[in-house]
């Protein structure tokens, strides 16, 4: 089996009058995470990891932080592209794990349902979807929010199988508008036909 791993890592210092986001959820804290984006730091510690899975770049190649597109943009799309990129290079998603590592807010309550979310983003089952939470002891960096992530992605033979990685993310148009147009602006091609998920191979004619 043809498989690959990809490692993430991202930090973002929490910043008053902004809201917070991790793992696309909308949390209820004083403070959010300073960035050019939404500041999400697990959805971009995620886009690295399968950036560099197949080794397409890293989020920064895509989204350059001084580009005006991407001011407060939903990092959402930063993932999707991600998805766009392991997809055309012929790969699934077998599992992620995730750590994250900050003081505040506590993590655990919401783990289940970001894990939940985060799945539905990325296209596969929430079992596989690993979220942890640590606190910063001992770094000093008790305001700072860090995020890593690992996945271990598998080469598809048969492209049938191969999930449409647009179709999975949360307000589908507008995400799915942008991807097309950064992936043929990269590979200088048109984009790909949209494939159907299919998640039973014996249901394929």
């Amino acid at each position: 089996m043809n498989i690959r791993i990809g490692y993430g890592w991202d930090s973002h210092a929490f910043k008053p009058g902004v809201p917070l986001k991790i793992g696309g959820l909308a949390i209820d804290h004083p403070e959010g995470l300073a960035g050019h984006s939404d500041g999400d730091v697990l959805l971009h510690a995620l886009t690295d990891a399968l950036l560099g899975a197949v080794s397409a770049g890293d989020i920064g190649s895509f989204f350059p932080p001084g580009d005006p597109r991407w001011k407060n943009a939903d990092s959402a799309i930063f993932l999707n592209l991600a998805l766009e990129e392991i997809q055309n290079a012929g790969y699934r998603i077998v599992n992620v794990d995730t750590t994250l590592v900050l003081a505040q807010p506590k993590i655990g309550p919401i783990a289940g349902e970001m894990r939940e979310h985060v799945a539905e983003l990325l296209g596969v089952k929430p079992a596989d979807v690993g979220i942890k939470a640590k606190t910063p002891e001992g770094l000093n960096v008790d305001h700072v929010a860090q995020a890593h992530a690992v996945v271990l992605l598998e080469k598809v033979e048969n492209p049938l199988e191969l999930k449409s990685m647009s179709e999975v993310i949360e307000n589908q148009k507008q995400l799915e508008d942008v991807v097309k147009d950064l992936v043929s602006q990269v590979h200088g091609v048109e984009p790909r036909r949209v494939i159907k998920p299919v998640f039973n191979t014996e249901d394929i004619t």
